[in-house]
């Protein structure tokens, strides 16, 4: 089997999808941007072969990178990155290569656009927050009169919480209609909610091979725009009410054999139209890992090897691999480097090192959304994991 990884040198971690691969006898061939000789020795023992490209935007290089890979190995069987911002050139050339184990163009485009996700929420009965496109003034000001202020303005085709807008007011609207906004965006009614997510890999008949629940405590879009510590946490067992609505939500949107990472909101008041307090509501799909370290903190909580249990699934289209451990907490806290904070890093190993199983700087490309320098630790009590994120979060 002939498996093409894009971009497998980042994040740093994500050697370990090759690995696994390779370990189940896959031919893993490599494309990334990152000259051969300054990648990890981890990453260099995983691949069969690597192909560097100059930038991975040039598609031309991405296609002939494939293509040589194609003529030397032969068919390729299938092709990924993981990554949330190449899955339309993942699919692209899926397409180009007449790769039929992943979603192509039309597909990739209808899973990624926030307008077309609206129908199959409510084919799979997922409550969503209502939504226009903000492309017509007239519409979008007799939507907002009718859902009212606060509204959230987001990318329609957007990666995070990238480029995304919390409107307070008629004025703050108008200011926004009024941008040269460089690509097409929605407008969604404010829902008041914790945010929480649902990972999984999904086989070929659309079941969860493992599910996962993740917990974000503070709101993602003022996190970024304000620059606010960051804290959230992986718990050691999921919602049934939450893995029901994901698993009717995956049937919807026919997903198979593919990574799945879901948000929901858990709304914290009750909101005419989508639910009572307690309730789930929709907010995005991405069919894909959870980004930066996320994979490794699952790994943590649950005691088990999501990328094995992901390579198992590639190569024979199922996984008996299983948590064969304690389930924790795994709880993630992180520092800027434009604040002053009361504690050091060695401070924090002096206090928490037994418990911390990952610590490190996050790259820059990530930093906005995650903090420069991190910590997790998995715990078996939360109310320890909210004492842990104070103690690194702690101002000087």
């Amino acid at each position: 089997m002939n498996v093409v990884f894009i971009s497998p040198q980042f994040p740093d971690t994500y050697w370990n999808w090759c690995d696994r691969l390779r370990r189940n006898g896959a031919t893993v061939l490599g494309i990334g941007d990152t000259p051969y000789g300054t990648t990890a020795p981890e990453l260099r023992a995983s691949l069969d072969e690597y192909y560097y490209v100059t930038s991975l935007e040039d598609y031309d290089q991405v296609f002939r990178a494939v293509a040589f890979f194609s003529w030397k190995y032969g068919k390729i069987d299938w092709l990924e990155s993981q990554n949330e911002y190449w899955l339309s050139q993942d699919a692209r050339l899926r397409d180009d290569f007449h790769i039929t184990t992943g979603a192509g163009v039309e597909q990739m485009a209808q899973w990624q656009s926030k307008a077309q996700m609206k129908p199959l929420y409510a084919a799979a009965g997922v409550p969503t927050a209502r939504q226009v496109l903000l492309n017509d003034a007239e519409t979008v000001h007799a939507f907002a009169k009718e859902v009212g202020y606060h509204l959230f303005a987001k990318p329609e085709r957007g990666v995070g919480a990238s480029g995304t807008f919390k409107l307070t007011g008629e004025a703050a609207l108008e200011a926004l209609l009024a941008r040269n906004l460089e690509e097409p965006y929605v407008l969604e009614e404010f829902v008041t909610g914790d945010i929480c997510s649902y990972e999984a890999v999904i086989d070929a008949e659309g079941n969860p091979l493992f599910e996962n629940q993740s917990e974000y405590p503070d709101d993602i879009a003022s996190t970024v725009e304000d620059q606010l510590d960051v804290w959230y946490y992986t718990c050691p067992s999921v919602d049934p009410e939450l893995s029901r609505l994901a698993r009717a939500t995956v049937k919807a949107f026919g997903i198979t054999s593919r990574f799945v990472h879901m948000e929901f909101f858990r709304l914290t008041a009750d909101k005419p139209g989508l639910g009572k307090t307690g309730d789930y509501v929709g907010l995005e799909v991405n069919v894909r890992a959870p980004g930066g370290y996320d994979p490794d903190m699952v790994n943590f909580a649950h005691s088990f090897d999501l990328y094995q249990i992901w390579a198992d699934m590639v190569t024979t289209g199922t996984s008996t691999h299983a948590a064969d451990g304690e389930t924790f907490y795994c709880v993630y806290a992180s520092q800027r480097d434009c604040h002053k904070y009361a504690h050091s890093h060695e401070d924090i190993m002096a206090h928490f090192g037994s418990a911390i199983c990952m610590q490190g700087r996050m790259a820059d490309a990530l930093s906005d959304d995650l903090g420069n320098t991190f910590y997790m630790v998995r715990l078996k009590n939360l109310d320890e994991g909210k004492r842990f994120a104070a103690f690194v979060h702690e101002r000087a």
